[in-house]
């Protein structure tokens, strides 16, 4: 019957263990760090910066952060480190062919591969869409994938 005295609990009925930390879905991380702006969490467009931690941002984005200096602004935790716009660089990006994100008319009811890239690699190919490294130069904001550097083992930008 139940709370008639003859049930003894064990441990596992009375004390809660630790809750679960629930995981992050990698591929999700990896859309939101190359097809969203780390400050305003909008799409990322043309022109598109980067700081010397590697976080891409919407250069308009980055204006209106250094120009709003209100005292009730609280510091945003992606553009802390930002204090000029010198600290960014300019990112000169290859356009993808096989991308077809923003030539299709928008209704809702399209859907959207996050698999296939926005940009790519200009030298090797390599579509920036976070499973491979990808650097840039900081004099011209050329970017790169970590393999063609190490192919081209030059320190000039190719162009």
């Amino acid at each position: 019957m139940g709370c008639d005295g003859g049930t003894i609990p064990k441990r596992h009925e009375l004390v809660k263990g630790p809750r679960k930390v629930g995981k992050v879905d990698k591929n999700a991380e990896l859309v939101a760090r190359w097809y969203y702006c780390a400050l305003s969490q909008e799409k990322l467009r043309r022109p598109i910066v980067a700081c010397e931690l590697g976080r891409l941002y919407n250069k308009d984005a980055i204006i209106e952060f250094l120009l709003d200096k209100s005292a009730d602004k609280t510091p945003m935790e992606a553009a802390s480190h930002i204090k000029s716009i010198k600290n960014v660089t300019e990112l000169n990006l290859a356009d993808n062919p096989a991308w077809s994100g923003d030539k299709e008319s928008i209704k809702g009811d399209k859907y959207d591969d996050i698999q296939s890239a926005r940009f790519i690699c200009p030298v090797v190919g390599l579509e920036m869409n976070g499973r491979h490294r990808f650097c840039f130069l900081r004099n011209c904001g050329c970017v790169f994938s970590e393999r063609a550097l190490k192919e081209i083992k030059s320190e000039v930008c190719h162009k």
